[in-house]
């Protein structure tokens, strides 16, 4: 069948297009532009998913292959969908999760839409994570096996319909094995470093990036000016360098006086403050998440498997739906729960569903 293959410039998306190939499809290649390349970008020293550099290594791998190759200009959408309230998101406080947001709102409506104009039946993508039916015929979204590349966390918000047309040729793949494959096949990017930034966050910079688009929208950046950390008795202990620099559970990078190790417990933007505290105030034992998305049929009430970030374990806790927002209480404590960040509910490898983590309530805070 014809399919069409997202196609970052990386080894993964492009071991994806030729393993397609091999099995007897036809590919056709896409690559999405993002965001505007900086300076160093255009020039080519470096670059991340989606810059100049990744979308010209696309182009290579399909020219190499004798596939066509199509750039899409996303720049727009991306900006409103994700880039924007990735900035409103650090402004109030919050941690944002721009690449589940960019899964969620940018990358598969408008790729499986350019997939049917084309003719396609199915979109293919080099993520790590499989998409299996149940037993009722429900595509079930699964973790990939290799778990240090495990990319299921960030596709819970992708909506099952879209499922049903999307393939993960890469799920039963370890990252090892794919760069072996594709050193075989001569790919020239076998070998390329895996991408370690936001995309369009080149350099790490992400609280210039937050300052630029605030000013760009016209709203005021005086709340990420630098302001005092505080200990819980409210006494002041240092200076941060924004809010937005800072996230639950940080603790290098603090500018504080006295004991060594504290940790960000909570950020208050209107007071442009950040409150710190010992590892044991930094535990959390229930979280508000809202946004849900199921994606198998679950109980009002159920438990699973409950991971708040991408590098983070899951763990056990009860999970009780009202509506669009979800009620979890853990078994036991957990560290750094950041507003903003998604929660995504397992059974075993099974993704039920998950949302955006929305308030963190620490164990000596029960009421």
């Amino acid at each position: 069948m014809r399919v069409v293959c997202a196609m970052s410039g990386g080894v993964d998306s492009s071991m994806a297009a030729a393993l397609m190939l091999e099995a007897g499809h036809e590919v056709v290649g896409i690559t999405m532009r993002l965001y505007d390349a900086s300076e160093d970008e255009r020039k080519g020293r470096g670059g991340s998913c989606c810059s100049p550099a990744e979308v010209d290594a696309a182009r290579r791998v399909c020219a190499q292959l004798g596939v066509p190759h199509y750039v899409v200009d996303e720049r727009e959408r991306f900006l409103e969908a994700v880039i924007d309230p990735f900035a409103r998101d650090y402004a109030a406080g919050r941690t944002p999760n721009p690449c589940t947001r960019c899964n969620q709102r940018i990358k598969f409506d408008p790729l499986l839409r350019r997939a049917e104009a084309l003719g396609a039946e199915v979109l293919v993508t080099g993520h790590y994570a499989r998409v299996e039916p149940d037993a009722d015929g429900v595509p079930a979204l699964r973790r990939g096996i290799d778990p240090r590349k495990d990319q299921s966390y960030f596709l819970f918000a992708t909506p099952l319909p879209a499922l049903r047309r999307v393939w993960f040729p890469l799920g039963g793949w370890t990252k090892d094995d794919v760069r072996r494959r594709a050193d075989e096949l001569g790919l020239p990017n076998w070998n390329a470093p895996d991408s370690q930034e936001l995309c369009f966050v080149p350099g790490g910079d992400h609280g210039k990036v937050v300052l630029d688009r605030l000013e760009a929208m016209g709203l005021s950046t005086d709340a990420l000016a630098p302001g005092p950390v505080l200990d819980e008795a409210g006494q002041v202990v240092g200076e941060h360098d924004g809010i937005h620099r800072v996230t639950i559970g940080q603790r290098r990078g603090l500018r504080t006086r006295g004991r060594d190790k504290r940790y960000v417990l909570r950020v208050v933007p209107e007071q442009r403050a950040v409150v710190v505290g010992e590892a044991d105030d930094a535990r959390f034992d229930r979280l508000r998440v809202g946004e849900l998305q199921m994606l198998a049929p679950t109980p009002t009430t159920f438990r699973a498997d409950v991971q708040i970030r991408h590098r983070s374990p899951s763990r056990p806790a009860t999970v009780e739906r009202v509506g669009e927002v979800a009620r979890v209480v853990f078994d036991e404590p957990i560290s750094a729960a950041a507003p903003g960040q998604a929660a995504v509910f397992y059974e075993g490898d099974r993704v039920l569903g998950g949302g955006w983590i929305e308030h963190a309530t620490r164990v000596d805070d029960r009421d």
